[in-house]
């Protein structure tokens, strides 16, 4: 065969064998698997697959419109707690405010506080050096039933005291039982140390005194004062306890008798608290301001009933 023979039969296999691959197109590697699914069809979806696209993206659509629901509840819950606790808090709030007004309707007046705090110390050291120890011993000498005898007594014997009380407060009917609890104690219960009035409610005891009966006029308590021996008081309740002084049977015996007695009434009352100044004063971080407070309130709280 001639050269340019050869040549042209070449060429007719190169085209034949270019057209043979040609037909075969490689799609491209990918890691997306919705373009692999478009790439696999040509690049041509047909209707259902674009319809399958469009239900998954409104699926995604609609999940993330109730997670924005579900986040918009949950805020709405959280604001609704706050609403509530909003409300307990203001209760609370409430509540320091009527406990400070309690505090501030108690509060006394104590420019005395040096003699004050000098006198509580004297008082503290004759409790648990002498009162408490010796109540100690006199608890186990004397038995209950006697101790509560001495009670008695002294308790009618300032009938007195809560009878003018009473009087001066117009608790007249309080007055007349007052009367009665002390001649049915002085005949029935053998001079006081029995008390069978108990047994009728319309002759219970009410504890009253003079202090009680100017509180209840308004008058002011004045300053707060610390009495040796007789403990906490204010200038009006000092005042009170002066007049009942006047009303006590006691105060009108030989001063020998009536300090005796004093002392034995003293000593009586201890025997029943032993225990209590030590719980009050070990829960306070201030002791002396803690038996000030206590007092005053207990004060106001009898004036008030």
């Amino acid at each position: 065969m001639m050269p340019g023979y050869r040549y042209a039969l070449l060429w007719v296999a190169v085209f034949f064998v270019g057209c043979s691959h040609g037909g075969q197109t490689k799609a491209p590697v990918t890691n997306d698997p919705v373009m692999t699914e478009v790439m696999e069809t040509d690049g041509n979806p047909d209707k259902e697959d674009l319809a399958g696209q469009g239900a998954s993206e409104t699926g995604l659509m609609a999940d993330a419109e109730r997670e924005q629901e579900a986040d918009a509840s949950s805020d709405a819950e959280e604001s609704g707690a706050g609403g509530i606790e909003d409300v307990y808090l203001d209760d609370d709030l409430d509540f320091l405010e009527e406990e400070y007004e309690e505090e501030i309707y108690t509060t006394v007046s104590d420019p005395l506080a040096p003699w004050n705090r000098m006198m509580f110390n004297f008082n503290d050291k004759l409790y648990f050096w002498f009162l408490k120890p010796v109540s100690s011993g006199y608890v186990s000498v004397v038995p209950s039933p006697v101790r509560s005898g001495v009670s008695n007594f002294f308790d009618n014997l300032a009938a007195p005291v809560r009878m003018s009380s009473s009087l001066l407060q117009g608790k007249g009917t309080q007055a007349q039982a007052e009367f009665a609890r002390f001649l049915f104690n002085s005949t029935f219960g053998f001079f006081g140390f029995g008390s069978p009035a108990d047994d009728y409610p319309h002759l219970s005891e009410k504890d009253e005194d003079l202090g009680q009966a100017l509180g209840s006029y308004g008058v002011g308590q004045g300053w707060y004062i610390v009495w040796p021996f007789l403990g906490p008081s204010t200038v009006r309740d000092t005042v009170g306890t002066v007049g009942d002084a006047f009303m006590n049977p006691v105060s009108y015996l030989p001063l020998g008798a009536s300090l005796g007695l004093t002392g034995e009434k003293k000593l009586n009352e201890v025997s029943y608290r032993i225990g209590d100044y030590e719980t009050l004063k070990d829960a306070a971080i201030d002791p002396y301001e803690a038996l000030r407070d206590a007092y005053l309130q207990h004060r106001q709280t009898k004036i008030e009933e």
